[in-house]
């Protein structure tokens, strides 16, 4: 199921992608509470928050559209104002990043592929949604898009096993580890921390929606393309990931426990190139969608 956050009349709701359209789930779930007498838990307005209180997953969504359909609520729950579409996770407790986790980009950049995964951390506030401006700050440099799956957790991670992970995945989007390259690097040549290089407002595009792992059961097959003013830079399958999600949670969570909310982007492939003030970023995944993003020059 695709899970949006929207912003209607500046209100901030969940919405579900059906057939007939664009559900608000906020409302919509908050009838069925009541419809049942049940203590309402909350107006849950925030994907996030349903994330944390660990009630987001398929079981729950087909729950209240059976309740729509039985009771014919269908048009009193559709959205049918325009609405916009925000980042499916606002404000992560943490972002953890995974570096050099496709071998075309470690040869790229002339980088040794790491015998077990490399991880950095960006930071929640500077995370943008779709068709929010990437902002290039003035006298970075060279600042690249790099296209990434997305795993939003679900569950807290300790105890993880391979076989069991996909229990602590709320569900799958896309994000765009914005870098300032040429900060990168002379933070490499100094043996500085590069730290600042991914983490500059707006470096952080998510979206356009969470996908429920029920509608990818396997993460490790999808077709994968970045494309700038229309023209395609990135162009691969996350089966090219060279440690898969399952290897990247259980290593993470060896040091650091990651909780409900929190994001974990699984490396970028090769072809990344510059961003310029004026373009139009758009990175697509399979089965989850488009995430677009234009590009601004900031003048001070």
């Amino acid at each position: 199921m695709r899970v949006f956050q929207l912003e209607v009349n500046g209100e901030l709701r969940i919405g579900l992608q059906v057939d007939r359209g664009m559900v608000d789930f906020t409302r919509a779930y908050q009838a069925y509470l009541f419809h049942r007498k049940a203590r309402v838990a909350g107006w849950y307005a925030r994907l996030q928050e349903l994330i944390e209180a660990q009630l987001f997953g398929e079981e729950l969504f087909l729950k209240v559209l059976d309740f729509l359909e039985t009771h014919n609520f269908w048009d009193e729950f559709l959205l049918n104002t325009t609405f916009r579409l925000r980042a499916p996770v606002l404000r992560p407790g943490k972002i953890i990043a995974i570096g050099l986790n496709y071998a075309a980009h470690a040869a790229e950049g002339g980088w040794t592929p790491p015998s077990e995964p490399m991880y950095f951390g960006k930071v929640g506030s500077i995370v943008i949604g779709p068709d929010d401006a990437i902002q290039l700050p003035a006298g970075v440099g060279r600042v690249d898009h790099e296209l990434e799956l997305a795993v939003v957790i679900g569950r807290r991670t300790a105890g993880i096993r391979e076989e069991n992970y996909q229990e602590y995945v709320a569900g799958y989007t896309i994000f765009n580890d914005v870098t300032a390259r040429d900060v990168q690097r002379r933070a490499k040549e100094a043996g500085q921390p590069w730290f600042a290089s991914k983490n500059m407002d707006s470096f952080a595009p998510m979206g356009p929606c969470l996908v429920t792992p029920e509608e990818i059961p396997d993460p490790h097959n999808l077709n994968m393309e970045l494309r700038v003013n229309g023209v395609v830079k990135q162009k691969a399958s996350t089966s090219d990931m060279l440690f898969k999600i399952p290897r990247l949670l259980i290593h993470i969570s060896q040091y650091l426990t990651m909780d409900p909310g929190d994001v974990l982007a699984t490396g970028t492939p090769e072809g990344i190139s510059p961003l310029q003030d004026g373009n139009v970023v758009e990175a697509e995944i399979e089965k989850i969608g488009i995430l677009r993003n234009t590009v601004v020059q900031k003048t001070d």
